[in-house]
């Protein structure tokens, strides 16, 4: 996998900030040039004296609603009624892509005032539509001066502490872990056991999962891929020589995605969104929301556990009926990534139709990031260089951060608040400098709210905070990605407050021995979970490397009973394995089944109830364990 290194020097703050890059001026300039001119074509039967009928179809194209001013009387009263629901529309553009919503309202009351024009209309009209229409221009134009004011205040801040913040990640980095040592402790294994109750049940169960609806963070998919990292990551660092219900658990949310309740929002996003009524491939165009998101979580499995099934074509197929499907494997959504991001314009594409949203681009990235490793293909070097630029010239605002959401047809941009931490691990796995730099200016902005206790940093989270995965209430997100990026970065002090913040204030609970926060929803308990999980570096090489090779090809603990026996540990140099097993119901003696041994070759055990075994034809061979508490096992080749 290449890195693309940054064509400034590090640290320091785009020079685009706060600027229009060239596409979003552009498109700007054209959404104005086509409102001005419906507010000419509005005037025009008003200046010609038409008649009634089309002098209020034609104010109503000036602003929603703004025909029945022309209509006069307790007509007029629709005017607020029609901006209330024209504000609804948009909010339905936003929540699904529904961009006939806001169209068909503003149409359509221009429309019903023509209908219910009388023999005049009211004379003020003319100029009471285009006083409300730049009345609510004017409320934007200043609202976005003060913003832009305010980043700029904020970049000189930034300017001025980068340099040492830059330097202190470098400098308190805690070392990567080895990965022949690392073994979880209770408190991880519990939070895993979270992830493992939910993907083990049945494929199209979804008990324990967040149900609201599945077009913005509450979707299933989001859950699911969330759930599939954390997993990947548990497994990469711990028991990469583990299969057993490991590999099931992820194999069982690749399989739930392909359920269509999970994906079948796009065909309703195809219809009113791109007007496609006949092909819902969900890869195919835009939709990275998707591809992306959905192609890291599979590429994270692949390079976890070695296994290339979803290689295989037609591997993950969406079946929407009995005579609809359309035939994928991880390949052909990277395919979809890779062709969709050649003909990006801004240099990132859609999750929806029209909405352009950074962080998915993160995932989409990510999603290359993983094919790169695991096919050898350079997909990143083809596309980073655009990509950087899009989000660098059209998606950094005036205070250096990156522009959460723009609209891709008229390059209007919307309050989307990621924050710099949540982008950070992402960009660890392939711009690593400039990954340091966000958790820099992340980690400088977050000091006010660390108290130190006796204890130790405390992160105190003000308000009620804000639950993307459920709509609601809560600091459960916000505290799990601060301690995503600060595991990541080995930044010891800050995922230490986060932490500690979290089992604070988040109600924590472990109920035979599964451990969650009750104040959270799904994805968010699974971003803090897998915080939880990880150590310096995890994200990055969980996606870019997997384990050890040798480890991949060495012997493997393949079948244990589930909660009964959990494993905590599991490693090879190739040969022999160690592994720690650890009590998850009445002590007792557990049989263990290994897979990948040498045919017909003798071993020694250690911490069995055997002291020896002996491999089959096939490699496969079995032994007891007699666990209470946790047991070291080492099977040595003899």
């Amino acid at each position: 996998m290449a890195t693309i290194p940054l064509s400034r020097d590090i640290p320091g703050l785009s020079p685009h900030r706060g600027r229009k890059g060239p596409v979003t001026a552009a498109r700007q300039r054209r959404t104005w040039t086509i409102y001005l001119g419906m507010c000419a074509l509005g005037l025009a039967p008003t200046l010609l004296g038409s008649s009634p009928a089309l002098q209020a179809a034609g104010i109503g194209l000036i602003v929603p609603g703004g025909g029945f001013l022309a209509v006069g009387g307790w007509a007029m009263l629709l005017f607020a009624l029609t901006a209330v629901i024209f504000v609804a529309s948009l909010v339905a553009w936003f929540w699904a892509g529904a961009v006939i919503a806001p169209a068909t309202v503003w149409l359509g009351s221009a429309i019903l005032a023509s209908a219910m024009a009388g023999e005049t209309t009211w004379a003020g009209a003319p100029i009471a539509a285009p006083l409300a229409a730049g009345a609510i221009i004017l409320a934007f134009a200043r609202n976005n001066r003060r913003a832009h004011a305010a980043g700029l205040e904020k970049a000189k801040a930034r300017e001025a502490f980068l340099p040492r913040a830059f330097m202190d990640v470098t400098q308190q980095s805690a070392r990567e872990p080895d990965p022949a040592k690392r073994e979880m402790d209770d408190e991880q294994l519990a939070g895993l056991r979270y992830l493992l109750d939910r993907a083990l049940q049945p494929v199209g169960e979804f008990g324990g999962f967040t149900v609201i609806d599945q077009f913005q963070p509450a979707a299933l998919r989001y859950q699911i891929n969330h759930m599939g990292f954390a997993l990947a990551i548990a497994q990469t660092a711990y028991v990469p020589n583990f299969r057993g219900y490991m590999g099931l658990a992820q194999r069982n949310l690749i399989e739930k995605y392909l359920e269509k309740k999970v994906w079948d929002y796009w065909v309703l996003e195809s219809c009113w969104g791109h007007f496609n009524f006949t092909d819902w491939d969900p890869a195919a165009k835009d939709n990275i929301m998707l591809t992306g998101w959905f192609g890291a979580h599979v590429g994270g499995y692949t390079l976890a556990t070695g296994d290339r099934r979803y290689l295989e074509p037609g591997s993950l197929t969406f079946r929407l009926n009995d005579s609809k499907a359309w035939k994928h494997d991880f390949g052909s959504l990277n395919a979809s990534v890779d062709r969709n991001y050649a003909v990006a314009k801004f240099g990132i594409f859609a999750c929806e139709p029209n909405w352009l949203y950074p962080i998915c681009n993160h995932y989409g990235m990510l999603s290359l990031v993983t094919h790169d490793a695991v096919t050898g293909s350079r997909l990143v070097d083809r596309h980073m260089t655009d990509w950087l630029r899009g989000i660098d010239e059209e998606f950094t605002d005036s205070s250096g951060s990156i522009v959460g959401l723009r609209s891709q047809w008229t390059g209007m941009p919307v309050p989307f608040p990621v924050g710099e931490a949540g982008y950070a691990f992402f960009e660890s796995a392939f711009l690593p400098q400039r990954a340091r730099q966000l958790w820099a200016i992340a980690r400088e902005e977050i000091e006010p709210i660390i108290v130190e206790e006796a204890a130790g940093p405390r992160m105190v989270m003000p308000g009620e905070g804000l639950d993307a995965g459920k709509y609601g209430t809560g600091h459960v997100g916000a505290y799990g990605t601060y301690l995503v990026s600060a595991r990541e970065f080995g930044d010891a002090r800050i995922a230490h407050a986060a932490k500690a913040g979290l089992f604070h204030d988040c109600d924590p609970e472990v109920r035979d021995g599964v451990l969650r926060f009750n104040k959270g929803s799904n994805i968010s308990n699974a971003t803090a979970i897998m915080g939880l999980l990880m150590e310096t570096g995890d994200f990055r090489r969980t996606f870019t490397e997997g384990p050890a090779k040798a480890a991949l090809a060495g012997p493997m603990i393949e079948t244990l009973e589930y909660p009964a026996v959990l494993v905590a540990r599991a490693w090879s140099d190739g040969t022999d394995l160690e592994a720690t097993l650890v009590q998850g119901a009445d002590a007792g003696p557990r049989r263990i089944g290994l897979s990948q041994l040498e045919p017909g070759r003798r071993y020694v055990l250690e911490g069995a109830l055997e002291q020896e075994l002996v491999a089959d034809g096939a490699g496969n061979a079995d032994f007891t364990v007699q666990l209470e508490g946790r047991v070291a096992i080492a099977l040595r080749a003899a």
